[in-house]
């Protein structure tokens, strides 16, 4: 464990027949929550293409860890794999005792109004009993329990070395994902509370999902192609003078000389 990690508490991994079991149901999403889950699915798919590193990412697939219990599992909202499952985007479901299924190296949970609790307490046993590397639980709108002393609008826990899974932040951020070798951040806006990633701790490094990443370069050449354009018409009117300038100091030794030949006549 590294000198600067402090462990805030562990999950005590008791299986809860009731609350463990995965239905089959689909659970409606609000727009915020849809909407986070898919700008954190872009900013990993954005990670991922930088770094060329071969992972699957993705939303809401059911990881399943014991053959005893195939009905116990867990569906992450965002969740990335390395390396992939063999059967690709084709997969349905993770199932652990399968050649080739891993536990995903990161899992998000963003949670719900409507399940809280579910997202505070339940989630990190089911990730710590799964085998999960790294998970983050968001709850931006801090609509989580007070236990523990909540809600924290961004926690993180993670596998230490001794296999244990912790907790190793619970507040606001900044927060260092490990796995990422990033910083998390819950950031206060006129218009509420985004979610951001960054290369370092200050901010400065914003990550960008590919979307914006394709925008910003759009406007990055839009700005270029009017610097260059605003030179250009510089260099127009500064030729543009010069030859003014030019055309004046002709006129004016023309009419010099013609008034020295009438002076000589």
């Amino acid at each position: 464990m590294p000198p600067s990690l402090r462990v805030i508490r562990r999950s005590e991994v008791v299986p809860d027949p009731e609350r463990w079991v995965l239905t089959e149901e689909t659970v409606p999403e609000s727009s915020p929550h849809d909407l986070m889950s898919e700008r954190i699915r872009d900013l990993l798919l954005g990670w991922a293409a930088r770094s060329q590193r071969i992972v699957k990412v993705g939303r809401n697939l059911a990881i399943r860890w014991d053959r005893q219990h195939p009905r116990f599992g867990v569906d992450p909202d965002v969740y990335l794999v390395e390396p992939p499952p063999p059967e690709g985007d084709a997969v349905r479901s993770l199932k652990l005792w399968k050649k080739g299924h891993v536990a995903p190296r990161l899992a998000v949970e963003i949670v719900s109004a409507q399940h809280p609790t579910k997202d505070y307490v339940v989630a990190p046993q089911k990730y710590a009993a799964c085998g999960v590397e790294e998970l983050w639980i968001l709850d931006l709108l801090l609509e989580g329990p007070r236990a523990h002393g909540g809600p924290f609008r961004i926690q993180i826990w993670r596998r230490l070395s001794d296999a244990s899974f912790a907790q190793v932040h619970a507040g606001e951020g900044p927060a260092r994902s490990e796995f990422l070798q990033a910083w998390l951040h819950a950031n206060q806006t006129p218009a509420g509370v985004s979610f951001d990633v960054s290369t370092n701790a200050a901010g400065a490094e914003r990550w960008l999902t590919p979307e914006e990443a394709e925008r910003a370069a759009k406007e990055a050449a839009r700005r270029e192609s009017a610097r260059a354009q605003r030179k250009a018409e510089a260099a127009q009117r500064e030729a543009e003078a010069e030859r003014a300038a030019r055309e004046a100091a002709e006129r004016r030794v023309r009419e010099l000389e013609a008034l020295l030949a009438r002076a000589r006549t």
